[in-house]
């Protein structure tokens, strides 16, 4: 199977995904929604409970993907963004650029207290001294 033959099978896969989510039946007496065709390529019969509010496994999209994967693609599916990638990417190094404000300058920083100056009272305002 060639990149193009799997991306045509994904594709497919992914509009009777998007089907068989819009088009399910919802059984509001036990809170579930039920398939209401047979979906193959996806391993989802007539009748399967996809969705319950307890005790249900809904069907997951990328196992379904893993099962008709075959061996001679090479890694066919993105890889996880803990393992790396363009949003490990992002997450770790373009997030961790220095804030500004908007008007262009530094954030204020917490050096203004060492300075000797009043400190607030757990976060409530100044402490207020009163002279009698």
């Amino acid at each position: 199977m060639e990149r193009r033959e799997w991306h045509d099978l994904v594709e497919d896969l992914r509009t009777q995904w998007k089907t068989m989510w819009r088009d399910r039946i919802d059984d509001k007496l036990r809170a579930e929604g039920i398939a209401d065709k047979e979906y193959s390529p996806l391993f989802v019969e007539c009748g399967t409970v996809i969705a319950a509010t307890r005790k249900c496994k809904p069907p997951d999209f990328v196992e379904i993907l893993e099962k008709h994967r075959t061996n001679d693609i090479d890694n066919p599916l993105p890889p996880h963004p803990s393992v790396g990638g363009w949003r490990k990417f992002a997450r770790t190094v373009l997030n961790k650029k220095k804030r500004s404000t908007t008007r262009g300058r530094p954030a204020p920083s917490r050096q203004h207290r060492s300075a000797g100056q009043q400190c607030k009272k757990g976060g409530k305002g100044w402490l207020h001294y009163k002279m009698t």
